[in-house]
Order: structure tokens, then C-alpha cells, then sequence
């Protein structure tokens, strides 16, 4: 999802009375037309849905807006793959935890599943607890290697279509 799009859902998320375009494209750092370019183009995608003479959040917006919302960096979930062994990732957003769980070392996802590490940072920074239930719940299954990261890329995205957004 490009940068902008993000500053548009975000703003519209944010905005708590109705902006004129060129208002919203100060906003948003561009120009009025540019601005409303991407507005078109999120519609298009179903980001955005037409709301009386303007635009509004669809669901699809809300999930990738949480999906790509950066975290302060003491937020981050950084990646070990054992104890006092950073691996030097560390995810600032739902969107970068997708693409780094795609790159990182088995070895390491199975360190964090197993001690719990993702069901809270999940719940607790991200604030999703159905998403921190889902993953706790492939314990059980006693995953390793490719086999525990695609489970866990399946539970993000069945959730937040990450993949589609990337």
C-alpha cells in the first residue's frame, strides 16, 4: 500500500469535520488534484466508499489503516531467536511483523510462538485479541519450521489481507 494511501485513510479516519478538498490535500501533503487521484483510486479499491458529496472509511479501509499504523519504536516487536540473540528486525506495524515472519529464520518464530511473545504483543500492542487468540491457538498443533511460519502468515491475513495490500 503506498504512503500516501495510508495518509489519506488516516486522515479521513481522523478528520473530525468535513474538509474541503483543498484543505484535505494540505493535509495529506499534496496537490488538490493528486489528492483527489488517490481518494479515486481508493474508492476503486474499496477503501473508501462515496458518502453524501464526500468520502468515508469502508471496513477494508479501517483493517489496512490498522494493518499499516506505525507503533512508537518501544512498541516494536523485535525478532530473537533465542535469549540475548536479536536477530535485528524489529516490526513497527502489523504490515512490517507480516513481512518480517515471511523472512525471518524458522527458528526464531518458533522461539517467540512458544513463549507467547506474539499473543502479546498482538494483544497488547496492537490490540487485537481475536488475532493474539488465533495465533496462541497454533501451539496446540506443535509447528516447526515452514510449516509454523505459513500458519502464522495464513492467521494474519485470513484477518487483515495483508498479502493483497503488500
Amino acid at each position: 500500500m503506498k504512503e500516501e494511501h495510508i495518509k489519506i485513510l488516516k486522515t479521513m479516519n481522523e478528520a473530525t469535520n468535513r474538509m474541503d478538498l483543498n484543505m484535505f490535500a494540505e493535509a495529506v501533503d499534496l496537490t488538490p488534484n493528486q489528492a483527489l487521484a488517490e481518494v479515486q483510486e481508493l474508492a476503486k479499491e474499496g477503501f473508501l466508499r462515496k458518502v453524501g458529496g464526500g468520502f468515508g472509511l469502508t471496513e477494508k479501509g479501517r483493517i489496512a489503516l490498522k494493518a499499516f499504523t506505525t507503533f512508537a519504536s518501544e512498541a516494536s516487536f523485535h525478532f530473537y531467536v533465542d535469549i540475548d540473540k536479536p536477530l535485528g528486525f524489529s516490526a513497527q506495524s502489523l504490515a512490517e511483523f507480516y513481512r518480517f515472519t515471511k523472512q525471518v529464520i524458522a527458528d526464531s518464530l518458533e522461539f517467540h510462538l512458544y513463549r507467547g511473545d506474539f499473543e502479546n504483543w498482538l494483544k497488547e500492542v496492537c490490540r487485537d485479541s481475536e488475532l493474539a487468540a488465533d495465533v496462541g491457538n497454533l501451539k496446540a498443533y506443535e509447528l516447526k519450521g515452514e510449516a509454523l511460519r505459513n500458519a502464522l502468515l495464513k492467521a494474519i491475513d485470513s484477518r487483515y489481507g495483508i498479502n493483497e495490500l503488500l
